[in-house]
């Protein structure tokens, strides 16, 4: 096991190219099995991430840029997932108490049911990450905000 097996490419430029495109490789793996875990409730992994965002601030209702500001996923469309999530009755939409020309967004009891029915599952989830221990998970956290540090 290993990038050079999993991608079928044994050289690298040096270290550093080799440890980015593993990063990239292993992200889009673990993307791939959030889908699989969350697609047992028919929604999106970016949907999920609006539902918990929401859920976390409830029940203070946020607009779509704070909702976007807070994303795993910057580069989502997130007025239309918003829409998408409205349409499932998950979130709701209200014009703004504070700046009418603002719409706040409100995470509703069927979508915090759905987040629930997924938290029962959270070893499952954990499980993606089961090949650490928890001190060399903690040490990847760390690495991973060293990147972004500079």
């Amino acid at each position: 096991m290993g990038i050079d097996r999993d991608i079928l490419q044994t050289k690298f430029r040096n270290e550093y190219q080799k440890a980015t495109i593993n990063l990239i490789y292993t992200n889009n793996w673990i993307t791939e099995r959030i889908k699989e875990f969350i697609a047992t409730e028919d929604i999106t992994h970016q949907q999920f991430n609006i539902l918990r965002i929401l859920r976390g601030s409830h029940p203070q209702p946020l607009s779509t840029l704070q909702i976007r500001e807070r994303m795993l996923d910057k580069m989502s469309d997130t007025s239309r997932i918003v829409d998408r999530l409205v349409a499932k009755g998950l979130v709701k939409k209200a014009i703004s108490k504070d700046d009418r020309r603002l719409v706040d967004i409100m995470i509703t009891d069927k979508g915090k049911k759905l987040l629930e029915r997924l938290d029962m599952r959270e070893e499952e989830m954990d499980h993606i990450m089961g090949n650490l221990s928890k001190k060399e998970a903690a040490m990847l956290s760390e690495l991973l905000d060293k990147i972004r540090s500079k």
